[in-house]
């Protein structure tokens, strides 16, 4: 089947969403409209009344989805985004026009930003995309900021290229179709009853039959827009966004586990704007290759079955056959999309007012530095409490055992005792020292149930990076306390303490010698007397 062939196909099948409902009125009609006039019998009239109660309930069920044949791509509110009008955002939405125009497509009637690493477009569809209608594009600010000037005109006209008729004059026509006819078959699954889903069923068989005929179609339309973006943005501005787009996404993704979320655990937010803002100092303290570092090793998302978009690697191949233009690709300006806007701080702040929870509200801001030393702090005492608690229970059995009785320190469940009652660190190194970690402190500590039958050296390489840990949160608090850590946000690496130069370099050997087989603390307590010696 040729490649027109195959778009005429397509539109038949998406028209035939329509006149499959119609059919199945009509056929239902009729059959009821026989029974009621020529087959009707007494002897028969409580089956004929059960089969016609149950073809009103599927002429309901197929009216139902008929409406949602209708409502198939309407556009709902978008609560989670900032709308921008051409007066606010002139450059942007200059960039916007021109790149619809080269499409030879409408520009949007609306544009949003959004907080993600993301843009496209979408419309209000009328008779399962048929018909064009309202256009809305969203763009997402943190991709702004990661794209240059002629890699975003590279996104916006491949965008606006899914609707335009590039291969073929059904090509726009077909992928709208494929949207509404996702939509229409997920809203048609959503019916509770059993004859919905028996309906339901049919309309999924149809709906793959018709994607599976429009996909090459729908590919041929992805592979078009590539095409259009490069004869318009120019060929090494297009591959660059291909490529670097994966690479935001990763990179925005480990900024909001790894900064934006940091004071999750202590119920606080970054500053003002700086939830989604300060994206913007990642990007700018870190090198391509460690940026693409981020997403190293990542799967990337399991395509949907019947995903238009053919493999990224296939994609910049063929762009990179067409001939190079007289433009210096993406030399020329290599301003980052984000200065086209007029005040993007306001913008990141209004953001950030429409997509946290209103819980959101209630939390306290903190600068970055204390929320990067409050974040230590807490994640220190975390660290360290199942070694204090496993220590604190090692010295009241030991206690226990030698006279009988419990001191006051160790009257209480070690468990259920407040932090300030729990041993130090000198008390830990104490109690290594008298041989207590691997007789007694280390079957204290919690572990999962499939390590607990672990005995001698298995048991002790298993344990001993929970103790290591555990040691090294009382340093760190040790040393926060003492005013010897400073935070460091770290934008190009991972935030957390900077500590003495002694304990940088001899922190680690120390430790490792404390939680040995045989257990050497005075390498420890050595950087423990220096530090003192310091602060006195």
């Amino acid at each position: 089947m040729t490649f027109r062939l195959r778009a005429v196909s397509a539109l038949v099948l998406l028209a035939g969403f329509y006149v499959m409902g119609v059919v199945l009125l009509s056929a239902m009609a009729a059959f009821d409209w026989l029974l009621v006039t020529r087959l009707l019998t007494a002897q028969a009239a409580w089956l004929e009344g059960m089969v016609l109660t149950v073809t009103v309930l599927l002429a309901a069920a197929i009216l139902r989805g008929m409406f949602a044949f209708l409502r198939a791509g309407r556009l709902g509110p978008v609560p989670h985004a900032v709308a921008v009008t051409p007066q606010d955002q002139p450059e942007l939405w200059e960039q916007v026009r021109a790149a619809a125009e080269v499409t030879g497509e409408r520009p949007p009637d609306e544009l949003y930003l959004v907080a993600e690493v993301n843009a496209g477009v979408a419309e209000h569809n009328r008779l399962l995309g048929l018909l064009p209608g309202r256009r809305r594009m969203l763009l997402g600010l943190p991709l702004l900021a990661g794209l240059t000037v002629p890699q975003l005109r590279a996104v916006l006209a491949h965008e606006f290229g899914h609707y335009a008729n590039l291969d073929t004059r059904l090509g726009g026509v077909t992928m709208r179709g494929r949207k509404a006819v996702l939509h229409t078959v997920e809203v048609f699954q959503e019916g509770s009853t059993w004859l919905h889903h028996v309906l339901g069923a049919l309309y999924v068989g149809y709906a793959r039959m018709f994607l599976r005929t429009s996909q090459s179609v729908a590919r041929h339309q992805e592979l078009a827009a590539d095409q259009m973006a490069a004869r318009y943005a120019g060929r090494d501005a297009t591959v660059a966004a291909l490529r670097v787009v994966p690479v935001l996404a990763a990179a925005h993704t480990h900024y909001l586990e790894t900064y934006a979320a940091m004071g999750e655990p202590l119920g606080a937010l970054p500053p003002v704007g700086e939830v989604y803002g300060c994206f913007r100092r990642l990007l700018a303290a870190r090198t391509g290759e460690q940026l693409a570092a981020l997403s190293a090793g990542q799967r990337p998302p399991r395509p949907h079955r019947y995903d238009s978009h053919p493999p990224v690697a296939e994609r910049i191949a063929l762009i990179e056959k067409l001939s190079a233009d007289d433009r210096a690709d993406g030399l020329v300006d290599e301003a980052a999309a984000l200065t086209l806007l007029h005040d993007p701080d306001r913008l990141f702040a209004a953001l950030e007012a429409r997509t946290l929870p209103q819980e959101a509200a209630r939390l306290r801001r903190m600068g970055w530095d204390d929320l990067v030393m409050a974040r230590a702090v807490a994640d220190a005492e975390g660290w360290s409490r199942p070694l204090r608690v496993a220590v604190a229970r090692a010295l009241r059995a030991s206690a226990h055992d030698a006279d009988g009785t419990v001191t006051a320190r160790r009257d209480a469940t070690a468990e259920g005792v407040a932090n300030d009652r729990l041993p130090g660190l000198e008390e830990i190194l104490d109690a290594f020292d008298r041989g207590l970690l691997w007789m007694a402190v280390a079957d204290r500590m919690p572990k999962p149930h499939q390590a607990a039958r672990l005995i001698g050296r298995s048991a002790r390489n298993f344990i001993r990076p929970k103790i290591f840990d555990g040691l090294a949160g009382m340093v760190h608090l040790r040393l926060a306390e003492a005013g010897h850590a400073t935070p460091d946000i770290a934008w190009s690496g991972q935030p957390g303490l900077i500590l003495p130069e002694a304990w940088e370099k001899g922190m680690d050997d120390a430790l490792d010698a404390a939680v040995a087989d045989t257990p050497d603390t005075a390498p420890l307590r050595a950087l423990l007397a220096g530090s003192r010696r310091v602060s006195a």
